[in-house]
């Protein structure tokens, strides 16, 4: 499964990305990984919630990204959730490779069984339709 915040920038949709990792820490039975673009929610996610900074790992680019989820996935059985705020600031603005991401995604989901939460800041207009259908809007 696959669920987006869209919204263009201020629109609210890191605090509700909080939210909702704060939520998913308490009804997981495994663990939740936040990744996140430079050190900004420290203090605003749970400490029970792994926070990884992209930026400390190099991830930059749909390739970069694409890699690493896989490795977090394959590397722990356990996780059940994971969030990414600043998408595309870490992938870069190009929808296709939006549309290329999710397509991967949404097959890495049903493989590990691991629930994606993305915040997506553009307007819900400029997204190609293919992710549209593809994600639960929140």
């Amino acid at each position: 499964m696959i669920n987006v915040f869209i919204g263009k920038k201020g629109s609210g949709k890191t605090k509700k990305l909080i939210d909702y990792a704060n939520r998913a820490v308490e009804k997981s039975n495994g663990n939740v990984v936040v990744i996140e673009k430079g050190l900004k929610l420290t203090y605003d996610i749970s400490h029970r919630a792994r926070l990884i900074d992209s930026d400390a790992y190099g991830i930059q680019g749909l390739e970069a990204l694409e890699g690493f989820l896989c490795g977090i996935c394959a590397g722990n059985y356990d996780v059940t959730d994971i969030l990414l705020d600043s998408t595309l600031k870490i992938i870069g603005t190009d929808m296709a490779a939006l549309s290329e991401l999710i397509a991967k995604m949404a097959k890495l989901s049903e493989t590990a069984n691991v629930t994606f939460t993305l915040s997506i800041s553009a307007d819900e207009s400029e997204l190609p339709e293919d992710v549209l259908a593809a994600v639960t809007k929140l």
